[in-house]
């Protein structure tokens, strides 16, 4: 009897997928921009927060898939502070990563902008700490600074970060085949130690497939590096008018990248050093 594994056998139905349990060293940095920048990249519903902050965290990842199977990889997401009904996080801008599995899988599950990263490492010497993230050839965004000893344990904490699932229209057009749903990434972190860093420098550098550029380091409000443990999961919050997206979905491919808005007196300041 021969067997076909593309089609699962119903008798054999796989449980639920549950979080991942991961384990992670993070460098964390975040910084100010400007105010009329930080609000025009949140899609409606999403509230700015008071404070026009970038979230930026490059972490080492080993994802314990099964008890028998870990994957590491280096990850970035890069989160523009914002909050929904009450509840404080960041709307995903940006999650540049190795490896296609974690690509798919986070793209497809959870609506993650998640992108194949060329380079995501992060190099120690002594204290000294830098971290670079790469596309196409381009190391479009740098972190680096000076780790000094480790600061109180902090308490086990959850962080919020916001996607959507969607699809793009099949005939190329603008809008979308089915419903957008507003989705919830749940990140709870239990970190083992906390160490803040001195002379932090955030480099940002331009790119045609990762602007962030365009959203210019005004002032490094913190960067911390983080090592610990972090259990993944998520939920579909609301589904949302189309036209609240159709704007906004372009970030998450490659191509369309050079058709951004205008925002006068806005971005005046050079996106480098903050």
């Amino acid at each position: 009897m021969s067997k076909l594994r593309y089609v699962r056998d119903p008798n054999k139905t796989l449980p639920p997928r549950k979080g991942l349990d991961c384990t992670v060293e993070s460098l964390r940095v975040v910084y100010e921009t400007d105010p009329a920048i930080h609000a025009a990249l949140l899609p409606k519903p999403l509230q700015p927060h008071s404070r026009p902050e970038i979230f930026i965290q490059h972490a080492n990842v080993s994802m314990h898939v099964s008890e028998t199977k870990t994957v590491t990889i280096g990850a970035a997401t890069v989160g523009v502070r914002c909050s929904f009904e009450g509840t404080e996080g960041c709307y995903v801008l940006a999650m540049p990563m190795e490896g296609e599995f974690v690509v798919i899988s986070g793209r497809e599950r959870f609506g993650e902008p998640k992108k194949i990263a060329e380079v995501a490492t992060m190099e120690r010497d002594g204290n000294n700490i830098k971290t670079t993230i790469g596309r196409h050839g381009i190391n479009f965004l740098e972190m680096s600074g000076t780790v000094q000893a480790e600061s109180v344990k902090p308490d086990p904490f959850t962080e919020y970060f916001f996607c959507h699932k969607a699809l793009p229209r099949i005939d190329g057009q603008d809008g979308f085949d089915g419903p957008v749903f507003l989705t919830r990434l749940n990140w709870e972190r239990n970190y083992t130690a906390l160490h803040d860093v001195d002379n932090p420098q955030v480099i940002l550098r331009e790119s045609p497939f990762d602007p962030l550029i365009d959203v210019p380091v005004e002032k490094i409000v913190r960067m911390q590096f983080a090592v610990g443990a972090t259990n993944t999961s998520g939920q579909i919050l609301t589904e949302i008018p189309p036209e609240y997206l159709v704007d906004h979905i372009h970030q998450r491919y490659d191509d369309g990248l050079d058709i951004g808005i205008r925002l006068d007196g806005a971005g005046s300041k050079a996106a480098a050093n903050g």
